[in-house]
C-alpha cells in the first residue's frame, strides 16, 4: 500500500493529519499535502488540550484497526496537526487492515 503508511521490521509508522474539535470521531480517508507528502485525514471532538485530541485520536486508530490502544503511539507531532504514528505489529497486516478501512 502506498501513501500514509511505511512498512519498519516490527511496526508500522502511519502519516496522520488531525483536525480536533471535529463535530465526530471519524477516519476520513486520504489526503495528499503540497509538498506531495500523502496523509490520513482524521477528525476527532476533543479538544486540543492537555493532549486530549491525542489520545482521542489513538482510541479511534485502534477502534477502526481493532487493535489495543497500548500498540499505538505517536512518534512526532505531538503538538502539531501533522502526526506519524507507530503502530506495532505485522506491517503486512496491518498494511491490510488499512486497505479494508479505506475501501469501506
Amino acid at each position: 500500500m502506498s501513501g500514509p503508511c511505511s512498512r519498519r521490521a516490527d511496526h508500522l509508522r502511519l502519516a496522520v493529519r488531525l483536525t480536533p474539535n471535529a463535530g465526530r470521531n471519524i477516519v476520513d480517508g486520504i489526503e495528499m499535502a503540497a509538498d506531495g507528502e500523502t496523509y490520513l485525514k482524521a477528525r476527532v471532538t476533543a479538544v486540543p488540550e492537555d493532549g486530549k485530541a491525542n489520545k482521542a485520536l489513538i482510541l479511534l486508530i485502534a477502534e477502526t484497526l481493532r487493535l489495543p490502544k497500548s500498540s499505538i503511539s505517536i512518534l512526532s507531532g505531538e503538538t502539531a496537526r501533522k502526526k506519524i504514528l507507530r503502530i506495532e505489529g505485522d506491517p503486512e497486516d496491518l498494511e491490510r487492515k488499512f486497505g479494508k478501512v479505506l475501501k469501506a
